[in-house]
Protein backbone atom coordinates (compact mmCIF):
# COMPACT_ATOMS: atom_id res chain seq x y z
CA UNK A 1 0.00 0.00 0.00
CA UNK A 2 1.33 3.16 -0.90
CA UNK A 3 1.80 5.97 1.87
CA UNK A 4 0.28 9.67 1.81
CA UNK A 5 2.96 11.63 0.60
CA UNK A 6 2.77 9.61 -2.61
CA UNK A 7 -0.57 9.42 -2.92
CA UNK A 8 -0.51 13.67 -2.33
CA UNK A 9 2.44 13.21 -5.14
CA UNK A 10 0.42 10.87 -7.14
CA UNK A 11 -2.46 13.43 -6.73
CA UNK A 12 0.06 16.60 -7.66
CA UNK A 13 1.07 14.96 -10.83
CA UNK A 14 -2.56 14.04 -11.85
CA UNK A 15 -3.46 17.95 -11.57
CA UNK A 16 -0.32 19.10 -13.29
CA UNK A 17 -1.19 16.70 -16.14
CA UNK A 18 -5.00 18.15 -16.44
CA UNK A 19 -3.60 21.82 -16.29
CA UNK A 20 -1.52 20.99 -19.44
CA UNK A 21 -4.39 22.30 -21.48
CA UNK A 22 -4.86 25.55 -18.82
CA UNK A 23 -8.62 24.86 -17.05
CA UNK A 24 -9.66 21.75 -15.95
CA UNK A 25 -13.35 21.35 -16.83
CA UNK A 26 -15.70 19.66 -14.49
CA UNK A 27 -15.57 16.31 -16.00
CA UNK A 28 -11.84 16.37 -14.49
CA UNK A 29 -12.45 17.83 -11.32
CA UNK A 30 -15.18 15.39 -11.06
CA UNK A 31 -12.38 12.26 -11.61
CA UNK A 32 -9.58 13.66 -10.17
CA UNK A 33 -11.60 13.88 -6.72
CA UNK A 34 -12.54 10.43 -7.02
CA UNK A 35 -9.40 9.60 -7.26
CA UNK A 36 -8.65 11.25 -4.48
CA UNK A 37 -11.60 9.82 -2.25
CA UNK A 38 -10.08 6.21 -3.22
CA UNK A 39 -6.83 7.42 -1.87
CA UNK A 40 -8.41 8.95 1.05
CA UNK A 41 -7.54 12.32 0.59
CA UNK A 42 -9.58 14.77 2.08
CA UNK A 43 -11.29 17.79 -0.03
CA UNK A 44 -9.00 20.39 1.29
CA UNK A 45 -6.31 18.16 1.09
CA UNK A 46 -7.42 17.79 -2.43
CA UNK A 47 -8.09 21.56 -3.03
CA UNK A 48 -4.86 22.68 -1.77
CA UNK A 49 -2.64 20.84 -4.16
CA UNK A 50 -4.06 22.95 -7.01
CA UNK A 51 -2.04 25.83 -5.68
CA UNK A 52 0.79 23.48 -4.01
CA UNK A 53 2.01 21.17 -5.72
CA UNK A 54 4.13 18.66 -3.75
CA UNK A 55 7.26 17.03 -5.00
CA UNK A 56 7.29 14.18 -6.81
CA UNK A 57 7.35 10.71 -5.01
CA UNK A 58 8.76 8.23 -7.40
CA UNK A 59 6.56 4.91 -6.28
CA UNK A 60 8.66 1.27 -5.84
CA UNK A 61 5.68 -0.97 -6.94
CA UNK A 62 5.73 -1.27 -10.70
CA UNK A 63 2.29 -2.26 -10.69
CA UNK A 64 1.29 0.97 -8.74
CA UNK A 65 2.94 2.67 -11.11
CA UNK A 66 1.69 0.93 -14.12
CA UNK A 67 -2.26 1.90 -11.83
CA UNK A 68 -0.83 5.31 -12.19
CA UNK A 69 -0.22 5.63 -15.73
CA UNK A 70 -3.99 4.13 -16.81
CA UNK A 71 -5.47 6.76 -14.43
CA UNK A 72 -3.46 9.50 -16.48
CA UNK A 73 -4.39 7.57 -19.76
CA UNK A 74 -7.99 8.09 -18.59
CA UNK A 75 -7.54 11.63 -17.52
CA UNK A 76 -6.42 12.44 -20.64
CA UNK A 77 -9.06 11.12 -22.59
CA UNK A 78 -11.96 12.61 -20.84
CA UNK A 79 -12.58 15.54 -22.60
CA UNK A 80 -12.06 13.65 -26.04
CA UNK A 81 -9.47 16.03 -27.02
CA UNK A 82 -6.07 14.76 -26.92
CA UNK A 83 -3.61 17.36 -27.86
CA UNK A 84 0.19 16.51 -28.93
CA UNK A 85 1.16 18.82 -25.74
CA UNK A 86 -0.46 15.89 -23.20
CA UNK A 87 1.13 12.71 -26.01
CA UNK A 88 4.21 14.58 -25.03
CA UNK A 89 3.66 15.03 -21.03
CA UNK A 90 2.31 11.71 -20.77
CA UNK A 91 4.81 9.80 -22.30
CA UNK A 92 7.40 12.11 -20.06
CA UNK A 93 5.59 10.93 -16.89
CA UNK A 94 5.32 7.11 -18.00
CA UNK A 95 9.01 7.31 -18.88
CA UNK A 96 9.85 9.39 -15.07
CA UNK A 97 8.02 6.55 -13.42
CA UNK A 98 10.49 3.73 -15.02
CA UNK A 99 7.69 2.20 -17.59
CA UNK A 100 9.13 1.40 -20.26
CA UNK A 101 9.43 3.51 -23.55
CA UNK A 102 8.03 0.77 -25.84
CA UNK A 103 5.13 0.00 -23.53
CA UNK A 104 4.12 3.68 -23.26
CA UNK A 105 4.11 3.88 -27.41
CA UNK A 106 2.22 0.77 -27.49
CA UNK A 107 -0.36 1.89 -25.06
CA UNK A 108 -0.56 5.34 -26.60
CA UNK A 109 -0.45 3.93 -30.25
CA UNK A 110 -3.38 1.42 -29.05
CA UNK A 111 -5.97 3.82 -27.27
CA UNK A 112 -7.72 4.84 -30.07
CA UNK A 113 -8.71 1.82 -31.15
CA UNK A 114 -11.01 1.34 -28.19
CA UNK A 115 -14.25 2.78 -27.41
CA UNK A 116 -13.49 6.45 -25.86
CA UNK A 117 -9.82 5.31 -26.24
CA UNK A 118 -10.57 3.88 -22.67
CA UNK A 119 -7.71 1.04 -22.66
CA UNK A 120 -9.12 -1.83 -20.55
CA UNK A 121 -6.90 -2.13 -17.40
CA UNK A 122 -6.68 -5.93 -18.27
CA UNK A 123 -5.07 -5.00 -21.33
CA UNK A 124 -2.78 -2.44 -20.50
CA UNK A 125 -1.57 -4.97 -17.55
CA UNK A 126 -0.29 -7.54 -20.72
CA UNK A 127 1.43 -4.51 -22.26
CA UNK A 128 3.59 -3.92 -19.46
CA UNK A 129 4.13 -7.16 -18.44
CA UNK A 130 5.80 -8.29 -21.48
CA UNK A 131 8.33 -5.45 -20.99
CA UNK A 132 8.71 -6.09 -17.43
CA UNK A 133 9.80 -9.75 -18.09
Amino acid sequence: MINRAEKLSLLSEMIAFAQTDETINSIEYNFLFSIAKQLGISKEDFEYLFEHPVTYVHLKSHSERIVQFHRLVLLMNLDHKVSSKQLVKIHNFGLRMGLSHESINRVLDLMDSFPNKIVPPDFLIDIFKVQYN
